[in-house]
């Protein structure tokens, strides 16, 4: 498992926490940040996962 799948569902945690704690207390700026962060932890997921996939196939490839 690639690192950046672990640090990108952190984010992805983190974001959403923000996000919810941003509108508990009215704050749409935090809010705002919490979005950004979820989706900057979806994109480096997905990396992560991309990149999983590609070491797979290489190696899966005969020689």
């Amino acid at each position: 498992m690639n690192t950046n799948r672990i640090k990108g569902a952190a984010k992805n945690a983190v974001g959403k926490l923000q996000q919810k704690a941003g509108k508990a207390v009215g704050s749409k700026l935090q809010e705002a940040k919490g979005l950004r962060r979820q989706a900057a932890g979806k994109l480096q997921e997905r990396l992560g996962e991309d990149l999983d996939a590609a070491k797979k196939s290489r190696n899966a490839r005969p020689r």
